[in-house]
């Protein structure tokens, strides 16, 4: 019994170490704002997706940590903080990111 539980221990921290999520949260980090048009900003929003509450605009430039991304529909969102005020989390659409 205790062999089989060591088993499946280890097969859980396998296949955890494994999975796609590990890669990808390995790449993130600080990036920035870019490519937003013209006096457009980058909505950050409440929730990962069009639907959610805006809670703030940004302009190209503004440093982020990224700390998680999902993909909802045909668009990657991250969760994000402003740098400058780790605080204030919201999600940004991945296509405006650019890594620093």
């Amino acid at each position: 019994m205790r062999k089989a539980f060591c088993v499946a221990l280890l097969a859980l921290a396998i296949g955890t170490s494994l999975s796609p999520n590990a890669a990808v949260a390995a790449s993130l980090g600080r990036f920035e704002v870019s490519g937003v048009e013209g006096d457009n900003m980058l909505k950050m929003r409440a929730g990962p997706g069009t639907g959610y509450r805006v809670i703030l605009g940004l302009p190209n430039g503004t440093v982020l940590r990224v700390h998680t991304c999902e993909q909802t529909g045909g668009t990657r969102w991250c969760n994000v903080s402003l740098k400058q005020a780790r605080g204030l989390k919201g999600y940004v659409s991945w296509a405006y990111l650019r890594k620093l």
